[in-house]
C-alpha cells in the first residue's frame, strides 16, 4: 500500500507542475559518486517577485547499498553568502523496498529542499551538492558511493 501511495503522490506532483518548472540534471559517471566530488549547478536568472519550491532530484539503482542518504547542500547567493544544509533522506522502507518511483533497476526520487524561496538578489545563485554517507561506527565517510546515477534540482514557481 505505501508504494501505491507514493506512486499516486508522485503523479500528483508531476501533474501539478506547470510548464514553468525549471530543472537541470547531471549524470554521475559509472554510478560512483566520490566523497570529494561536488555536483555543481548555476541557477538561471529567476523572477525576483516570485516564490519557488526547490527540490532535489535523484536517480538511484538497486546497487545503492543504504536505506538513507546524507547530503551537504550549499546554496551560494550572488553576494557571496553561502548557506550550508546537512540533509538526510530516507531512500528505502524498513523492509528494503525503494521509496522512489520507476520500474526495473532505476528509481526516481524528488527530495524536498527549500519551500517558498525567493531569489531577490540580482546575480548568479549556485547550488553545490556532496554526499556525506558513512558506515555505522566509522569516522571516515564512504569514499565511493555506488548506485547514485543522476542528481539534479527542480524549481517550481508558486502561483
Amino acid at each position: 500500500m505505501p508504494r501505491l501511495l507514493i506512486a499516486v503522490l508522485w503523479l500528483l506532483m508531476l501533474s501539478a507542475c506547470g510548464s514553468d518548472k525549471i530543472a537541470d540534471y547531471k549524470t554521475i559517471d559509472n554510478g560512483l559518486w566520490s566523497y570529494d566530488e561536488a555536483i555543481q549547478f548555476a541557477l538561471p536568472q529567476l523572477d525576483s517577485l516570485r516564490r519557488y519550491d526547490l527540490l532535489l532530484s535523484l536517480r538511484n539503482t538497486n546497487d545503492y547499498p543504504y536505506n538513507n542518504l546524507f547530503l551537504l547542500v550549499t546554496m551560494t547567493h550572488p553576494d557571496g553568502y553561502a548557506e550550508v544544509d546537512t540533509l538526510e533522506y530516507r531512500m528505502a522502507a524498513p523492509d528494503g523496498t525503494w521509496l522512489g518511483v520507476g520500474a526495473g533497476n532505476i528509481k526516481d526520487n524528488l527530495l524536498a529542499y527549500k519551500e517558498s524561496m525567493t531569489f531577490d538578489k540580482a546575480g548568479q545563485y549556485g547550488l553545490s551538492i556532496r554526499h556525506a554517507v558513512r558506515n555505522n561506527s566509522e569516522v571516515q565517510g564512504v569514499s565511493q558511493l555506488q548506485g547514485i546515477v543522476e542528481l539534479g534540482y527542480q524549481l517550481s514557481p508558486l502561483e
